[in-house]
């Protein structure tokens, strides 16, 4: 029986996580194995930020992440920060830009932070193999890993496959399986970063205005976000309503103010008293996008302003201020950019990630319990852990 292949640490997923870690241990002097089941590597890294990756944020912090135990992230990103992987950007002479919101970006395409990635791999020897189906993995003497072409060994092991999001893009649910065979604790898991879906009378408003996009803030449960939001045919997306839905609970409301610089109360009823012959659309005009303001006009039933009552523009304006809705729900892993949840971090040792009862399995990325707001977070959060762990091992 021919004997599995040698190596000091078995990495799980060649995604962000995956190959930094593989890189950061192979520049240690490590032999590693770097494993994967597509035939790219990369493939989330190259369809993230419009095909540029967002791969960070300057105003990357602990509270910009979510987590059962918020305060695990935080030895991670204090060593290996924001300002590094950007050194590691210019290092590659990879040019970028700052957009909103402290988000950075590439200038050309996604492309070049997954070739920096590889070049950083070929640089620490990493021995890269795809198109691998992982099979059985054992614990005894170290870790065996058997795929469809080979079987490996080391004592080390790394779980980078990230988690259930895009799963047209590969995403499997395997790091979480393989950390409850070891009896790794999971957190409750859903989708993050998801678009919202409605019915009833809210669809019905929304499905004609599919495609508006405007400036909001979103509220629920005590936190906020102001950001573009998008209606679409089955209810809401863009940035401000994909970060308040990692905040959302089935049956809970969100409230909207989709006149965040205005008093729409105020507004409106001045408007009446300097041109009182208006319809009701074009004072809603001066507040909103016309398709909008005319979707608001035509649930008053008003021709004149005039004939409306200030209460009647005073309940108005507090909608517009403060709309309040009820998804039913979202679109799910299919859409959704991350996973909220996964592998306990108390489980963890937050230094190195390596499980606590489990020595030598470690686990990065998505797939451990820690997830990023959207703008380049999730990222930072790869890098970060993928750095602590290739330190480690």
């Amino acid at each position: 029986m021919k004997q599995p292949e040698k190596f000091d640490a078995i990495i799980l997923g060649a995604g962000a996580a995956g190959m930094m870690c593989a890189a950061i241990a192979g520049t240690r002097g490590k032999r590693v194995l770097l494993l994967d089941h597509a035939d790219k590597p990369g493939k989330k890294i190259l369809i993230s930020g419009g095909g540029r990756c967002n791969f960070t944020n300057m105003h990357c912090a602990p509270e910009n992440f979510l987590s059962q135990n918020p305060h695990f992230c935080k030895s991670a990103l204090a060593r290996y920060t924001q300002y590094d992987f950007l050194d590691l950007i210019e290092k590659h002479r990879i040019p970028w830009h700052e957009k909103t919101l402290g988000q950075l970006f590439c200038d050309t395409s996604a492309r070049e932070v997954v070739a920096l990635l590889l070049a950083e791999c070929e640089a620490g020897g990493v021995d890269l193999r795809l198109s691998h189906q992982i099979g059985e993995i054992t614990h005894g003497d170290g870790y065996s890993v058997s795929t469809d072409k080979d079987s490996f060994s080391a004592p080390a092991l790394v779980l980078a496959t990230g988690s259930l999001s895009i799963p047209k893009m590969g995403a499997t649910g395997l790091a979480h399986k393989i950390a409850k065979r070891f009896g790794l604790p999971l957190t409750e898991i859903r989708p993050g970063l998801v678009p919202f879906t409605f019915s009833d009378d809210a669809l019905k408003m929304m499905q004609p205005l599919s495609g508006l996009s405007l400036d909001c803030t979103v509220a629920c449960e005590g936190t906020s976000f102001r950001e573009a939001m998008l209606l679409t045919h089955r209810g809401l997306s863009g940035p401000a309503i994909l970060q308040i839905s990692s905040y959302w609970r089935e049956g809970r409301e969100i409230t909207l103010n989709i006149t965040p610089d205005t008093n729409a109360a105020d507004a409106l009823i001045r408007f009446k008293r300097e041109r009182g012959k208006s319809e009701p659309k074009t004072a809603l005009t001066t507040l909103l996008p016309t398709r909008l303001a005319s979707a608001f006009a035509d649930t008053l039933g008003a021709k004149r302003l005039a004939d409306m009552p200030d209460k009647t523009l005073t309940a108005l304006g507090a909608q517009l201020n403060g709309w309040q809705l009820t998804p039913s729900g979202t679109e799910g892993y299919a859409k959704a950019e991350v996973t909220l949840g996964g592998i306990d971090t108390d489980a963890l040792s937050a230094k190195t990630m390596e499980a606590k009862a489990m020595p030598g399995l470690y686990a990065i990325g998505e797939a451990v319990d820690v997830t990023g707001w959207l703008g380049g977070y999730n990222f930072q959060w790869a890098w970060s852990s993928g750095w602590a762990a290739g330190q480690a091992i």
